[in-house]
């Protein structure tokens, strides 16, 4: 299926906060409770509409754990949008957002769009972060902030879709060199013509093992 942008964004955050949870509901909208631990990256995509025009979102889930930090920071570069995961019911999760910042500031572009999500809101009465503390914690770092759930699916759609149209005002204010892909963007078919269009946009169709 063609589309007129492709973004590419990256899953960040500690081990166990739900970041595989939440890339598999978005991709294909289930849940499951017994995810074994990421080693290394995995990847999910899937299409969505913004401003009426197709958009491809290309995601790369990290491992948390430290030891697969240095991969991680690998994909920082290439990436247009950055989901930052935290867990509200672990207050430890919340209080490592800040090194996470700080390795996505020095790895990836200065203009990569950030989402912070407290993901497992169904579980508020566990809750060990308040919405008023990430509010704050996004406020001061120019993040854009939800609450999600990855098992009911609460504002899981809702978090791709926003980082997605913040890309999108971008490219449209001009902020994004579109022609130069090391941003996470890449035109597609239907998207702003250019000599290079037909080649990357078969090369893009062509190595799509996830829909």
């Amino acid at each position: 299926m063609s589309y007129a942008y492709l973004f590419k964004y990256i899953i960040i955050g500690d081990t166990g906060v739900g970041k595989s949870c939440l890339l598999l509901q978005f991709t294909d909208k289930r849940f499951q409770p017994v995810h074994d631990l990421t080693i290394g990256v995995e990847f999910g995509a899937r299409m969505v509409t913004i401003d009426n025009k197709p958009m491809k979102l290309q995601i790369w889930d990290t491992a948390g754990q430290e030891s697969f930090r240095s991969i991680t920071r690998s994909y920082y570069r290439g990436a247009a949008g950055a989901l930052l995961v935290y867990d509200i019911t672990r207050r430890e999760t919340f209080n490592h957002l800040a090194s996470w910042l700080e390795d996505a500031r020095q790895h990836a572009n200065a203009n990569m769009t950030i989402m912070l999500i407290g993901n497992k809101c169904d579980l508020a009465h566990r809750r060990a972060v308040s919405i008023e503390e990430g509010e704050q914690f996004a406020k001061e770092h120019g993040l854009i902030f939800m609450e999600a759930s990855a098992k009911t699916a609460q504002n899981v759609e809702e978090a791709f879709i926003k980082t997605a149209s913040t890309i999108y005002k971008k490219i449209q204010d001009g902020v994004f060199d579109v022609s130069n892909e090391s941003y996470g963007i890449k035109v597609g078919y239907g998207g702003i013509p250019g000599p290079s269009l037909g080649r990357d946009g078969a090369a893009s169709q062509g190595g799509g093992c996830c829909s």
